[in-house]
C-alpha cells in the first residue's frame, strides 16, 4: 500500500473554503485505489491543512489525479492556497480499517 502525508496552506481566512472543496470530491476515490482519505485542520496554524491517504499503490494515486472530480477539486482550490506545500511518501504496512 502506498501513503501519502501532504499540507497545504490556504490564504488567510480560506481554510474552511478549501476544506470544504475537497471533502466534497470523495465519492470516487475509493473506485479508483483510495482506502483512506482524512483531511485535517492544523491546529496551532488557522490556515494550514494536513491530507493523510492510503491507496493501494502508487499508481492507484497517480491515476486519482486525472479523476474529473479532483481534477475540479484541484482547479477550485488552487487560488485559494498560497503555494506552500509539504509531502511524504510512505509504504503502509497496515491499521485500523486497512487490509
Amino acid at each position: 500500500m502506498y501513503g501519502y502525508i501532504g499540507s497545504m496552506r490556504t490564504s488567510p481566512g480560506k481554510r474552511e473554503e478549501v476544506i470544504a472543496h475537497l471533502l466534497k470530491s470523495l465519492d470516487g476515490l475509493p473506485a479508483a485505489g483510495c482506502l483512506s482519505y482524512v483531511v485535517s485542520e492544523c491546529p496551532d496554524d488557522d490556515d494550514r491543512i494536513w491530507v493523510t491517504e492510503v491507496w493501494e499503490s502508487a499508481e492507484h494515486h497517480a491515476a486519482s489525479l486525472q479523476l474529473p472530480e479532483t481534477r475540479a477539486a484541484i482547479a477550485t482550490a488552487m487560488p485559494l492556497l498560497t503555494g506552500e506545500f509539504t509531502r511524504q511518501e510512505t509504504r503502509v504496512v497496515g491499521g485500523l480499517g486497512l487490509p
